[in-house]
């Protein structure tokens, strides 16, 4: 079975990268996953707000007794934080310990930052580079536009500092994220995570107080992804890469099916370990076998909105149709 695919121009073994997360920090962990037979990793994201915020600890640190005495101005001499050094450095050195391709992740607040950091990860001999536009907006009086050209000024920016490839990983959450992708995609990104799995905030209803859970998915998560991987699939130049939900063999296939290029895990590693990427790959090479595939090209997108006899599939239709089965749905699932 020829498994092997292309992501952001890079040529993968086969469809299944290890997405951003703090997995790939330890490098023992980093050569299990290459053994497993992932095809990349995304090392974790490097996130602008957790620089500044180490910046301001180690300063209210290094300046908790100042002036304690009329002598004595300062306790420690003028040092200043590292920055995004110790990120680099262990990014670099991730690198240098795999054969597998290795993407950056970034996601800061300034223009300014955005691309000195890009400009960083670059040098460090990365194949590629996300950019997570994991972004809460709490501004009512912005507008969908204001919000969407301020990335896609961020993309023209580093593409223009940059000479290696460049994802944007988003969340479904735009007016129209289907003319959003394509107008990215027009102004050079090279391809597409879908979606960003945002973690949400919970109430401790007896504390009163703000939580946030560990938030790893679930089963049928990758619905989203399968939707707009099966719209954008023959649309678009840029490859896409499903992200979330993707937990076997069977969520693998499905996404790919849809359309998706590739697809990142986490979620499942964490819960199954480092031996379920090998897994899923096995599943997917026997579900070929079966059908007859040869290679994942053989299949890829035979399930999307362009080549299906289901105009409806993908659209609203759909929810119509659940709404005149209900009866047999109502006798699939009685009430207790």
């Amino acid at each position: 079975m020829d498994l092997s695919t292309h992501y952001m121009g890079i040529p993968l073994k086969n469809p299944l990268m290890v997405g951003a997360s703090n997995l790939v920090t330890n490098l023992e962990t980093v050569k299990k996953i290459e053994s497993a037979g992932a095809s990349a990793i995304v090392f974790k994201t490097l996130f602008e707000e957790q620089i500044n915020l180490e910046a301001a600890e180690l300063e209210d640190e290094l300046h908790e007794y100042d002036e304690r005495h009329a002598e004595m101005v300062n306790l420690f001499p003028n040092v200043q934080h590292a920055g995004p050094r110790a990120h680099l450095l262990a990014l670099k050195e991730l690198k240098e310990t795999v054969s597998i391709p290795v993407i950056a992740s970034l996601n800061c607040i300034f223009d300014s930052t955005w691309v000195e950091y890009a400009e960083a990860l670059a040098k460090t001999g990365v194949d590629g580079l996300e950019l997570n536009f994991y972004n809460t907006i709490t501004d009512a009086n912005k507008t969908p536009l204001e919000i969407e050209s301020t990335r896609i000024n961020i993309l023209k920016k580093i593409k223009r500092v940059v000479d290696i490839p460049v994802a944007i990983k988003l969340s479904p959450f735009y007016t129209n994220v289907l003319e959003f992708i394509n107008r990215l995609s027009e102004d050079g990104a090279d391809a597409f995570v879908l979606f960003n799995r945002l973690f949400q905030p919970d109430i401790n209803i007896w504390k009163e107080s703000f939580e946030m859970p560990y938030n790893l998915s679930h089963k049928g998560d990758n619905r989203l992804s399968i939707r707009y991987a099966g719209l954008l699939h023959g649309h678009l130049q840029a490859n896409i890469a499903a992200n979330t939900g993707i937990l076997d063999g069977d969520d693998l296939i499905a996404v790919l099916l849809a359309g998706a290029d590739a697809a990142q895990v986490v979620s499942t590693i964490y819960r199954n370990g480092v031996d379920q990427i090998s897994k899923m790959l096995d599943e997917l090479t026997e579900w070929m076998k079966e059908k007859g595939y040869k290679s994942i090209d053989d299949f890829k997108g035979k399930m999307s909105h362009s080549r299906i006899n289901e105009p409806y599939a993908y659209k609203r239709g759909q929810y119509v149709d659940f709404l005149m089965k209900s009866n047999e749905y109502a006798k699939k699932y009685p009430l207790p």
